[in-house]
């Protein structure tokens, strides 16, 4: 028997007292009991955002947020600007064509971070952009964007910023209110250490009046609707509510250590990882990497899919390939949520023992020894 260890930029794990709690006996969700826990979530959570804006829970993976992001706040005919340095910038692209929104594209390099100095001249060709949609951490490339440096920029123009930080929020520096963020949307199966099948979306003021003026059509992922029961601590259809008391307690977690305490820990995790990869002769693909997760470029000659399947399969360790024009060519490994030294160190052993049994050349414990080093 092995144990089965995580280490994807998610799902991630889930804490064990989170896990008791939400198999607990069930409550209904229209009940003084529910609505005190909703009421104490919904205070948490905007100080886990660093945000004074509500913050809206849906019961859908992030995407659904995303959408809500597109749909509640545009009509047919706006035009967004869409920052595209991976999968997940790609997404908001998609998302706006499906529902008819014109689309100015900023193609980064992937693996670059992008640069405030093209949105800022995007934006003054484009005037009439009603909202720019960037990317906290792009998970699939393991890239940090300086999203406080492309707030400066949007927020001196009429256009409202978005912000995916699905996987960077709790990972990396993020203070919206202070950067100009309008909008964030996340999820719960990164930093925030639950399953999949929470949603979260902050809306500041500026957005909440292009909501007003939106007609694209919407009904689950209405804003108004969202807006109107969380004011009365509610939510307008069935919310998941296991998993919503799962999030009571990760947030009593988060906020008793300290945001700026689980910030550290998760740099302090990266950096070894990092280095750890350069100790065995790897090198890191991101050139602004995040801490949420580590790109590392497969040594040429080698099959990064078969890395990753090895560690499953035969190191019972849950990585991340690459994706799209990345696959086979990179892996990912997560220092994302709930996880520590320990669950660092192994993921470093089992890349070394994969790499060591494909041939690569390599002294086993270099990496280990190097992230040792680092966290003790």
């Amino acid at each position: 028997m092995r144990k089965y260890r995580l280490m994807s930029p998610g799902p991630t794990p889930v804490p064990e007292k989170v896990l008791l709690r939400m198999a607990d006996t069930i409550i209904h969700h229209r009940t003084p009991q529910f609505g005190n826990i909703l009421k104490d979530v919904n205070s948490k959570i905007k100080k886990v955002f660093s945000t004074k804006n509500p913050v809206f829970i849906f019961a859908s993976s992030g995407t659904g947020a995303m959408e809500a992001s597109v749909t509640g706040l545009l009509s047919k005919g706006d035009k967004a600007l869409i920052i595209n340095g991976g999968k997940f910038g790609e997404r908001f692209g998609k998302i706006c064509q499906a529902y008819g929104v014109k689309t100015v594209d900023y193609d980064v390099t992937w693996g670059e971070s992008a640069s405030p100095e093209i949105v800022k001249k995007l934006l003054k060709e484009n005037p009439d952009i009603k909202a720019v949609y960037g990317t906290l951490c792009e998970t699939s490339t393991g890239v940090v964007n300086d999203i406080k440096k492309i707030g400066e920029v949007v927020s001196v123009t009429d256009a409202v910023f978005v912000v995916d930080a699905i996987s960077g929020l709790l990972a990396d520096e993020f203070r919206p209110d202070d950067w100009g963020v309008d909008v964030v949307v996340c999820g719960s199966q990164k930093g925030f250490m639950l399953p999949p099948g929470l949603a979260f979306l902050s809306l500041g003021p500026k957005a909440e009046k292009l909501v007003e003026k939106s007609n694209l059509p919407k009904f689950y992922f209405d804003l108004k609707a969202a807006k109107k029961s969380h004011a009365k601590d509610d939510t307008p259809w069935t919310p998941a509510v296991s998993l919503i008391t799962g999030l009571d307690s990760v947030l009593d977690m988060v906020l008793a250590e300290g945001l700026d305490n689980v910030l550290t820990r998760h740099a302090r995790l990266a950096r070894a990882t990092r280095e750890a990869v350069k100790a065995i002769g790897l090198e890191v693909f991101s050139k602004s990497p995040s801490n949420a997760v580590t790109a590392v470029k497969v040594p040429e000659g080698f099959d990064g899919t078969v890395l990753v399947k090895k560690m499953r399969d035969e190191q019972s360790i849950t990585i991340a390939g690459g994706q799209s024009e990345l696959k086979g060519k990179i892996f990912r490994i997560a220092h994302l949520g709930y996880m520590d030294e320990y669950d660092t160190i192994g993921a470093i052993a089992g890349v070394e023992i994969v790499l060591s049994q494909m041939g690569y050349p390599i002294e086993l414990g270099k990496g280990v020894g190097k992230a040792q080093e680092l966290l003790k």
